[in-house]
């Protein structure tokens, strides 16, 4: 049933243009030297872009040439819902994603971007690794669902606010228009900030910051210093309302199609990976802070007015209004990760 299922919804996809390249690279059973492609949203010279080449050079180390991926960034094969479609049918191999994004495919995965939720990193870290019990039941949901796996996610920093003008409190934001991930999770989080969340795909968001569209958007401090956000936003407010991790997606049939030293090759890749990513994006927070500063960025922070206080009430009070009855016994699981 669950196959017959997971056939249903790819050729809905594929009859409905869901799909953005041709058709499966490596079908159960497929011989071994093949090359896969992996695409992504972020610019090549970020933590998260990087990440995605490191994980290819270690591929192709540890299967001795057998298989390649193949990387394709800044939103070349599709943007954030078009890529977790993408790996879904089979289009693409590999992905890496908000977990709001693979929450397009199984919504539980949503509720790993809510914000507020961890203690720290290191908690963060330990619920999103690929072996702990609360991944390993939603992976399992997932692969039922979608026909994708997660293969591995990777500290993706912790979510800041930035706009054209200071921000102390969550009334500063009252009409004020936020770029929102445009999907549940994020909409609800910006709508507790106290804004107006307004859904932008992240390849069109510099020129709506520039043209005025959105007044407004929430990233880790990377990715404000790889896109040059700087240019765009004068005001960085440290928030911290989501520590998050991005998901790298792999297709299951794809996975499945793999011999089990291959399997083995992939996963011992990713775990490098992982730990090389993670450990690169805690090392740069301190520095891109300070190259934000010296990009003419001010930064609000609590020594200088925030109401932290304020907006994580305000926030837990709009997420836990939507969210809570859904998602409350996950998130109970999750607190419960040592």
């Amino acid at each position: 049933m669950t196959g017959s299922v997971r056939l249903s919804r790819r050729e809905l996809l594929l009859a409905g243009g869901g799909a953005l390249l041709a058709a499966p690279f490596l079908s159960r059973g497929a011989l071994a030297a093949t090359t896969l492609r992996y695409g992504h949203m972020h610019t090549p010279n970020s933590i998260a872009g990087m990440q995605a080449q490191w994980f290819a050079d270690a591929v192709a180390e540890k299967t001795g040439g057998e298989i390649a991926v193949q990387i394709f960034p800044n939103s070349q094969l599709g943007k954030l819902q078009e890529l977790a479609e993408a790996v879904s049918t089979g289009s693409i191999a590999f992905s890496h994603n908000t977990a709001g994004a693979v929450g397009s495919l199984y919504e539980p995965f949503a509720a790993f971007d809510t914000p507020y939720l961890y203690r720290d990193v290191d908690h963060l870290m330990a619920v999103m690794d690929a072996e702990s019990p609360v991944m390993q039941e939603l992976n399992e949901g997932l692969v039922e669902a979608s026909g994708t796996r997660a293969l591995y996610a990777f500290y993706f920093g912790t979510r800041n606010l930035t706009a054209d003008r200071a921000v102390k409190t969550p009334a500063d934001l009252a009409g004020v228009k936020i770029r929102s991930i445009p999907f549940p999770i994020y909409m609800a989080t910006v709508e507790g900030l106290g804004a107006v969340p307004v859904p932008v795909d992240w390849s069109e968001v510099p020129t709506a910051l520039a043209t005025g569209v959105v007044n407004g958007q929430e990233n880790p401090m990377n990715v404000l210093v790889s896109a040059k956000l700087y240019e765009v936003q004068s005001h960085l407010m440290l928030t911290g309302h989501i520590a998050a991790a991005q998901v790298v997606m792999m297709n299951d049939d794809v996975w499945q199609g793999l011999p089990d030293a291959q399997k083995e090759a992939v996963a011992a890749a990713a775990a490098e990976t992982r730990a090389r990513a993670s450990q690169e994006m805690l090392a740069a927070e301190a520095t891109d802070l300070e190259a934000l500063k010296a990009a003419g960025m001010t930064v609000v922070d609590e020594a200088g007015g925030l109401d932290l206080a304020a907006f994580r009430e305000s926030v837990k009070a709009r997420v836990s209004q939507e969210f809570d009855g859904q998602w409350g016994e996950l998130y109970g699981k999750i607190a419960a990760v040592a």
